[in-house]
């Protein structure tokens, strides 16, 4: 019995200091709420703001059946009828403001006769009614100068948009759609329409000869030419909600002419977030201009690792040569 006891003191002595030790060195932190990060937090998740937009070509399904094989005749033929009923969905829930573009393709605004074929200074007073010297052809008629005069201002864009939601109008707010400072001092308050899409070829829309060029803000998007063969420009803007999954019928007046020189024409539905709107160029920019400059990182390294430069002879510098031509 002592024999056992004794045995069995001993085995249970062992089994104490052993697990003492085996705590001493332990590296387990003391648990605490902090230590295991328990404590209540606010962990946001960021989502990036997001910018709807519908894209809808329409120069080819407006035209008839019956002159798909002749769409010029068809645009040029005054007594057709240009209307076309497009249905647009709505693929997401577009918050206001919604803007409303036209979009052109193979469209070059930057040509240099057609950009240079405008007064700006009879845009901005009416003293200088008869300065358009830069203007020809659309110069001047038998009744005097045209105002505006030029190509540019020739060629306004004249197809039109009407919007509807479940049988209901949709406004287009077509006010502040024009840069500030056109508005203020690029177009005169003096200056009125005269002459303008009178008499011979017309090339677009017509203006109101009761109000003056500062009051006309299609004319002023339209005049601020664009630098690349594909652009849009701003028609409008929607100051309503427009629930998803639902659809937009547009009602299009198909006037402008682009089939003549193989363009295209788009509408464009787009919201905005604080950088503007969708845009691909700066992303697909930034990626080519990193691509390039890695790769001449490496192709350097590459050179100087296989085939270093030596390093010049310092005593062949002019300031460490002496004035008879002989080094220090």
């Amino acid at each position: 019995m002592d024999a056992t006891g004794a045995t069995t003191s001993s085995a249970d002595g062992g089994g104490s200091n052993s697990k003492a030790s085996a705590k001493k060195n332990s590296r387990k932190p003391k648990y605490s709420r902090f230590t295991q990060q328990e404590l209540p937090a606010c962990k946001p998740v960021l989502t990036p703001g997001l910018v709807v937009e519908i894209v809808d070509r329409y120069d080819d399904s407006c035209v008839p059946p019956n002159y798909s094989n002749n769409k010029l005749k068809f645009i040029q033929d005054a007594d057709t009828n240009k209307s076309c009923i497009r249905i647009l969905p709505v693929p997401k829930l577009m918050k206001k403001p919604i803007y409303i573009y036209y979009q052109l393709d193979n469209y070059y605004q930057n040509h240099r006769r057609y950009v240079k074929s405008r007064s700006d200074k009879q845009l901005r007073s009416k003293s200088a009614a008869n300065d358009i010297s830069d203007c020809t052809p659309e110069d001047k008629t038998k009744d005097g100068p045209i105002i505006p005069c030029g190509l540019v201002a020739w060629s306004l864009f004249n197809d039109t948009y009407g919007f509807s939601l479940d049988s209901k109008t949709i406004q287009v707010n077509k006010h502040d759609i024009a840069w500030k400072s056109d508005k203020d001092h690029k177009f005169g308050d003096d200056v009125y329409p005269k002459n303008f899409q009178s008499q011979g070829l017309i090339g677009g829309a017509k203006l109101n000869s009761s109000l003056p060029l500062s009051k006309q803000e299609d004319l002023m998007v339209w005049m601020r030419t664009a630098a690349l063969p594909t652009f849009r420009k701003l028609y409008g803007r929607i100051d309503e909600d427009l629930p998803a999954n639902k659809k937009i019928q547009v009602l299009i007046q198909n006037n402008y002419n682009t089939y003549s020189f193989g363009g295209k024409k788009k509408l464009v539905l787009s919201t905005t977030s604080w950088i503007g709107g969708k845009n691909d160029f700066l992303g697909i920019a930034y990626i080519v201009v990193g691509g390039l400059c890695l790769f001449l990182a490496v192709f350097f390294i590459l050179l100087y690792v296989i085939k270093p430069r030596p390093l010049g002879d310092p005593s062949y510098l002019s300031w460490n040569r002496t004035p008879s031509g002989q080094t220090n």
